[in-house]
Order: structure tokens, then C-alpha cells, then sequence
């Protein structure tokens, strides 16, 4: 593997990671990052991997090794976390890790002994965080797609609005409905705690998993399998805590709800300190004060993790009331945080005026993910080692990044009919069986 190095394999790598629905724009810092979490036999076998699921037997194909040898390797890139291995139409099929979810989660889930957790939350701080292009490559520019959206608590909805709640918008249904449950570190409380940046109480173990994804985490030791009723627990927990929910961005199959807090979470803090207001997907909900029961105490805008409420001097002060909670529609992210904090029950979740259309499964937050990143072609043509496909792969790829193509597929006039397009076409592939992941 010596010659690897020479031709920077780790360039090779990012570029990889690149091209996959989180952008992963390149610096010394992501070289940095990636030559300590993957070893050069790692990076060349995630180089040569199809993008998208792929069995063992088509790895074997598209990477050249030998058989022993690509399961060895791979076996130590599903113990990372830097490959993800799902049970999918009868057999494991695996995929590279994207930057978010993926790597940063599942590098700073990792439990044991002997593991460098304190040089992996500095390198993936400085990459992250260090300066701007990751966030803007993924959030700026009006994108309107991200892997989580907020998940209200219920306990606030507006009665007169409670029942339009749909099944997806509840975190008890999800539970309900679902039969393997675990829980892990929260990487952004673990990230913070070795930046000596966590500065709440909030315990670390509080990553919940579901399903599919909880056999993944159980298996890899990235998180403990747990009961039923520890979840409700776990949730019951949060909401005393005045945590955000964010779940998985899909309406179908939701696999993993993080439990927020202000000070720590970088998918709220990239709201709230670096200006980026659709780091997450908002619910359905917004807050809404009653200004005939508001007591003006402060306690909803010091809740908010986001501060989109503030609190303003009233013109008419009196005894009662000398300050207006008003709250900053422009970025409510509808989690309801603020309501839970209310003593008087003035602060309230109410029905957005333009219900957001969040994807209906995952296949579909990834075509459209990659659509608004322009990396769409990608997995389209999945093969990167297919000659092929490498000037159709280029052709497309340009084309869909157009700007007035990428606008016009995710309008909602064409937004419907572009997802159906896709759907057929694995249909038609033979591989149906990726709409129901």
C-alpha cells in the first residue's frame, strides 16, 4: 500500500466523501481528519466502493481484493463507523459514511478502552467548525433540505391544533410503533466535553436509535440496546430538560432522534451563533404567544436554544407585566422548547401557516439532498471505477448543477414528479427494495 501514498490517497478519499449528500469541501484540516481515522488500505477500499448499497460479492468486483482481505477491511470500517452495513432484500449491503450523518456521529459514538476520542473531537472541531465552508456547502444558499428536522413535543401543541398531528410529528408513535430500541453518546455533547466546551448537565448517553438503525448501533458497539419503557424514560428525561428533539428527516422509517441542547448541539448552534437557519428542517409548528395570558417572566426567550425569542419593554408598563415576549418567525425551528418552560401556558406550538413538505423516506431526503448539493450524478451512476459511466456520470453531473435545474426539480410544481422519476428508475433496476430503507 506504500505507492497509495504517494499518489495522496487521502485526497482521493475527500473527494470521495465529496461527492456523497454532505458535501465535504477539501482542506489541510479534512486531510488532517481523514489520515487519522482511516488507515491506506481503508481510504483505497472506500475509494473504490460504488456509491449507494452494495453487497459484499459487488465490492469484491469494483475493489479487486481478495476476498478474506475486503472482509477484514471492511470489518474494521463497520466497527468505525466509517462504513455502514444495513440488512437490505436478504443480505448485508454496504456504503461509505458521508461526513453528517455518518463519520462525525459515529467517530464520536465509539465506546471502549485505548480509542484517541480527544484527538478526534479537536480534528473534527477545527474541520467543522474552524471556518466556514462546510457549513455553507451544506446549509447556505437557500437549501431547503438537511438530515434532521425538529420534532415537536406534543405537550404543547395548541389544543385546537392537536388534532391535525400527524403520526410522524410524534415522538410517542414512533416509539410505539417500533420493536428494537438503543441509545448512545450524543457526539455533540461528546465532541464538547473533550473541547471543555460542555457546559450543561445534560448526561452524553442520550442518542436515540430505532429499528433498523439500532440493530446497526447494537451490533457495533457504538450504542447499548434498551427496553421500551428505558425510551420512553430517555424522552420523559428530555422533556424535563427542555431538550430538542430532532429526528431523522423523513416521514417513513425515522431511524434516530437526537436530544438537543443549546450549548453543545453544532446543528443548533449553527443557527443561533453562525447565522445558518436551515441547519434544520422546521416542523410543522411554530410558537405563538397569547398576549392575554403572557406574564412577560422571560422564562420562554432564557429556554429558547436558539434565541428566536426575545423579550421587549412594553410601551404601557404596569405591575403586572413591564416586557412582550416576541418571537422571531424567521427562525422558530417549532420544537417547543419555549412552551415547555411557561408557567402560565401563554407560549403554545400553533399550525404554520404553509405546511413543510419533509421526505417521505430516505431514499428520498438522499436524491434530494444530493440534488441541492449537486452531487445527484453520483448516485445515479454509483461506480466511480466504471469507464462507462465516467463521461455520462460528468455529462449529467453538470447539467444537474445548474442552478435553474436544481431550482426548478425542487419546486413544487416538479418536485413530485422528479422523485417519482428516480423511483421508477430503481424500479425498473431492479432494486425496489431501496424505497423501503
Amino acid at each position: 500500500m506504500g505507492h497509495l501514498v504517494g499518489k495522496d490517497i487521502f485526497r482521493q478519499l475527500g473527494k470521495k466523501i465529496d461527492g456523497m449528500e454532505t458535501r465535504a469541501p477539501w482542506n489541510n484540516k479534512l486531510h488532517a481528519l481523514l489520515k487519522e481515522l482511516y488507515s491506506v488500505e481503508e481510504a483505497d477500499v472506500v475509494i473504490k466502493m460504488p456509491y449507494g448499497l452494495s453487497t459484499f460479492e459487488e465490492l469484491v468486483r469494483a475493489t479487486n481484493y481478495d476476498k478474506i482481505e475486503l472482509r477484514r477491511i471492511l470489518d474494521q470500517l463497520t466497527a468505525k463507523g466509517l462504513v455502514v452495513d444495513v440488512w437490505a432484500n436478504e443480505e448485508y449491503r454496504y456504503t461509505p459514511s458521508p461526513m453528517i450523518v455518518g463519520i462525525f456521529e459515529f467517530t464520536m459514538m465509539r465506546m471502549g478502552t485505548n480509542l484517541n476520542t480527544k484527538e478526534w473531537a479537536k480534528l473534527l472541531h477545527e474541520y467543522l467548525d474552524g471556518d466556514d465552508d462546510f457549513r455553507a456547502a451544506n446549509h447556505g444558499g437557500g437549501k431547503q433540505v438537511a438530515s434532521l428536522r425538529a420534532l415537536p413535543h406534543e405537550e404543547v401543541i395548541k389544543p385546537g391544533d392537536y388534532y391535525e398531528v400527524l403520526d410522524y410529528e410524534k415522538a410517542s408513535v414512533l416509539i410505539s410503533e417500533t420493536d428494537k430500541f438503543s441509545i448512545g453518546l450524543c457526539s455533540c455533547r461528546h465532541e464538547k466535553h473533550h473541547l471543555g466546551e460542555k457546559t450543561c448537565s445534560v448526561p452524553l448517553g442520550k442518542c436515540s436509535q430505532f429499528g433498523q438503525a439500532a440493530d446497526l448501533m447494537i451490533r457495533h458497539n457504538l450504542a447499548r440496546e434498551v427496553s421500551r419503557t428505558e425510551m420512553e424514560e430517555n424522552f420523559a428525561e428530555s422533556r424535563e430538560m427542555g431538550l430538542v428533539l430532532g429526528v431523522d428527516n423523513v416521514r417513513k422509517n425515522a431511524r434516530f432522534v437526537c436530544h438537543c441542547c443549546h450549548c453543545c448541539c453544532d446543528t443548533l448552534l449553527g443557527i443561533s451563533k453562525y447565522g445558518y437557519p436551515n441547519n434544520i428542517v422546521t416542523s410543522n409548528y411554530i410558537a405563538e404567544i397569547d398576549d392575554n395570558a403572557c406574564i412577560g417572566c422571560g422564562k420562554c426567550a432564557k429556554a429558547c436554544p436558539i434565541n428566536a425569542i426575545s423579550m421587549v419593554a412594553r410601551e404601557q408598563q404596569d405591575a403586572k407585566r413591564k416586557q412582550d415576549a416576541q418571537v422571531d418567525t424567521s427562525i422558530c425551528i417549532g420544537c417547543g422548547v419555549c412552551a415547555l418552560k411557561c408557567p402560565k401556558k401563554a407560549c403554545a406550538l400553533a399550525r404554520r401557516g404553509t405546511r413543510v413538505i419533509h421526505p417521505e423516506t430516505t431514499f428520498e431526503r438522499i436524491m434530494l439532498q444530493s440534488l441541492e448539493r449537486g452531487t445527484l450524478h453520483n448516485q445515479i451512476f454509483a461506480n466511480p471505477r466504471s469507464v462507462n459511466e465516467k463521461f455520462i456520470r460528468a455529462f449529467v453531473g453538470g447539467f444537474l448543477k445548474l442552478t435553474p435545474v436544481k431550482k426548478a426539480l425542487m419546486s413544487d410544481g416538479l418536485r413530485s414528479r422528479f422523485l417519482a422519476a428516480m423511483k421508477d428508475g430503481v424500479v425498473k433496476q431492479g432494486k425496489g427494495w431501496l424505497l423501503d430503507i
